[in-house]
């Protein structure tokens, strides 16, 4: 944040007393949103202590008296109905005024103020100076009035940017008024009531996909004189400059990012916080109006290298030798959309890592760019190495295990569509491991999507064979039992606590409480519940919100009944060695799953240099789960086929890890690019679904391998 000295004693004196009382104002008016996220590392807001939150208050206090500097404005930035009249004045000795209406900084030939009361009757951002002699003298100031209609009595806290009829933003920033309005003492926010912030900002369309929806998302800085960073906090969230407005809209449920956020960070990965709100934004020369209403937002932190976001140490320019230039970074693989800085793979081109950008710092020096390049090529490589599971010299030196071990389950848990590909992000400390983490972008998830199978709840989204690949890390760790083993391990302990179906359900709850009437508001100006294509993604078509709910809801217990079973991470472990982020929840809910388990195999006969045996893991009226086990023989094989006859009304409706055929009753199964390499008498699987008119039959199975 930036302070401007004071040109006098008396602007001195007024600004100190006017950072004073606004410091108490805003430490009253602003209110912790309960349905908010839990912060980590920070407390929540309602039990963030009194001395952060005291400075937070400063901090916005010292922002909002730099905007309006050494002008006093007779009426602070509002919204206002018809007509609102602002006088101007200053106590800088002998000074004129003179203002512009247009957005500019006035200067000596700006329209000179003469007494009387400016009035406005539309949305207006008001700037002032005082000159004396005719040179400029003081602190510039700005004031926002946002003209306004809208009779609405909203329950979340409300969000208006106005950009005085410039229209609709694209890539590059336009220039804004920001405020936001929270509930009164009786429970209601209105636009006509007083903003606990209002700011000058700058917002653009932010995205990819989700850029083109009619409910737009956006990247909103705040701003101040200058057009620099303004640190506020923003309802309950510590005081920052950088945010985002995610619009959820392919999510009908409302929830499904601020789930994932909370239930990771509650895990020990690092996740921004949030707060619901609804959204105006007025684009044209019109007062705010009910058509302006863009419905239910989530306000979200950027992840950024800040002491209240991803507290990393700073590198600096001068910072390119060890032990500096070890950190700190942000690093994230962004498929197909990566920006320079990016990272270059040195390797075969079926193995390397691809479109992986720098996020921080901005701007990369050279010498650190080559340095986390080279680092990150040696994680690489000893991924690669024979002793690749050296708990001291593999790749156990470069990552810190357990933080990829959760990502991973929050990726399988929620299926998304962009798992591991895109937004996914990785810091690395001074001096520290790389971490998997900050979680970000989570709409495609819990059955929306509809590529690379994410839709369905059974199979792994680690092995969608989106091309080129951003990377195989994940498949090379579940090479190593360890890793498979501590994997599993964490995800029963979870499902003990944690990700108890009871726990879940509970966590949804306290989620959806707050957004009923906003959500019913919401899909009024967006009426697509039932709408199956949304853009390029198939989505849920339940006709009312509480069914979209319900439909994540079913969708995450099957989700996780299927991770429970042996082609997930059910079965049993053994006791890990390395520590693991223990779970935060008091829940002692056990899992129990919905579908009935029935196993029955058979074996085949030797089979050509490998055997194959099936099972039926699951079982429910009308369909059921397979899986089959390909063993080679005492020679390796590079690929195989296993083929069987299905039982009487089966059919297979999807596969995972092979690609399956049937012709008349005959299905056959082979394998896919990652798996068809078998050493001898090593095993690989896959699994399908399949539906039937009776119980699964037991085919006897030929393998054929080469």
């Amino acid at each position: 944040m930036r302070l401007t000295n004071r040109s006098n004693g008396a602007a001195a004196t007024h600004g100190t007393t006017g950072l004073a009382v606004a410091a108490v104002l805003l430490a009253g008016l602003l209110i912790p949103l309960s349905a908010g996220a839990e912060p980590e590392p920070a407390p929540s807001p309602a039990t963030r202590n009194a001395s952060t939150a005291a400075a937070d208050a400063i901090t916005a206090a010292a922002s909002a008296e730099d905007l309006v500097g050494d002008i006093v404005f007779s009426v602070p930035s509002r919204t206002f109905q018809g007509q609102v009249s602002v006088s101007l004045s200053t106590a800088i000795a002998g000074a004129q005024i003179r203002y512009t209406t247009n957005g500019q900084l006035p200067n000596g030939q700006s329209t000179l103020y003469q007494g009387s009361p400016l009035q406005f009757t539309r949305s207006t951002q008001l700037r002032a100076q005082a000159f004396v002699g005719g040179t400029a003298s003081g602190r510039p100031g700005t004031a926002m009035y946002a003209a306004q209609n809208v009779t609405t009595a909203h329950d979340l806290p409300v969000t208006l940017i106005d950009s005085y009829g410039a229209g609709k933003p694209a890539r590059e920033y336009f220039h804004a008024t920001a405020m936001i309005f929270q509930p009164s003492a009786g429970g209601t926010t209105s636009l006509a009531g007083t903003p606990t912030i209002a700011t000058r900002a700058g917002f653009k369309l932010r995205g990819q996909s989700s850029a083109s929806f009619e409910k737009t998302p956006y990247r909103v800085e705040l701003w101040d004189n200058d057009n620099d960073d303004a640190s506020y906090p923003v309802l309950g969230m510590p005081a920052e400059s950088d945010w985002v407005l995610r619009g959820p809209f392919t999510d009908k449920s409302l929830i499904r990012e601020a789930f994932i956020y909370d239930l990771g960070r509650e895990m020990g990965l690092k996740a921004p916080r949030y707060a619901f709100t609804e959204l105006y934004v007025n684009t044209d020369a019109s007062p705010v109006a009910a058509n302006d209403y863009m419905g239910v937002y989530m306000l979200v932190e950027t992840i950024k290298n800040d002491k209240d976001r991803l507290d990393l140490k700073k590198l600096n320019a001068d910072d390119t030798t060890l032990p500096r230039i070890s950190g700190g970074y942000i690093f994230k693989f962004e498929w197909m959309a990566a920006e320079e800085p990016t990272l270059a793979c040195t390797g075969p081109t079926n193995t390397c890592w691809n479109y992986l950008e720098v996020a921080d710092p901005d701007p990369l020096q050279p010498a650190q760019r080559d340095w986390l390049r080279n680092h990150i090529q040696e994680f690489h490589n000893a991924l690669r190495a024979p002793n690749f599971a050296d708990p001291v010299n593999g790749y156990q030196k470069y990552i810190d295990v357990p933080s990829f071990i959760d990502h991973m389950i929050i990726n399988e848990l929620s299926r998304g569509m962009d798992a591991y590909l895109r937004s996914a992000h990785f810091y690395k400390d001074r001096d520290a491991k790389i971490f998997a983490g900050p979680l970000w972008d989570f709409d495609l998830t819990f059955g929306v999507g509809g590529y690379f199978q994410n839709d369905q709840t059974a199979g792994w989204q680690h092995l969608q064979t989106r091309q080129p690949s951003a990377n195989d890390w994940y498949a090379q760790l579940l090479r190593d039992p360890a890793f498979v083993n501590q994997l599993k391990s964490r995800w029963q302990s979870l499902r003990r606590g944690l990700f108890a179906d009871s726990a879940v359900q509970s966590r949804i709850d306290t989620l959806t409480r707050p957004l009923a009437n906003a959500a019913q508001r919401n899909f009024q100006r967006w009426p697509n519940l039932s709408t199956a294509m949304i853009g390029f993604f198939n989505t849920p078509t339940a006709p009312t919100w509480q069914g979209q709910v319900q439909f994540m809801r079913d969708w995450m217990q099957r989700r996780s009944a299927w991770l429970d079973s042996a082609s997930g991470w059910g079965g049993a472990t053994t006791p890990t060695s390395t520590t693991t982020p223990t779970s935060t929840s008091t829940s002692t809910s056990t899992s129990t799953s919905t579908s009935t388990s029935t196993s029955t195999s058979t074996t085949t006969p030797g089979g050509a240099r490998c055997s194959a045996t099936y099972t039926v893991v699951n079982q429910w009226p009308g369909g059921f789960q397979g899986e089959v086990r390909v063993t080679a023989g005492t020679s390796a094989i590079s690929n195989w086929t296993v083929s069987w006859t299905l039982g009487s009304g089966e059919a297979i409706s999807q596969a995972w890890n092979a690609t399956v055929t049937t012709q008349g009753t005959v299905a056959t199964a082979r394998n896919v690019s990652h798996n068809g390499t078998v050493a001898a008498g090593a095993t690989t699987t896959f699994g399908f679904l399949g539906t039937s008119t009776g119980t699964p039959g037991k085919p006897v199975l030929t393998c054929v391998g080469n």
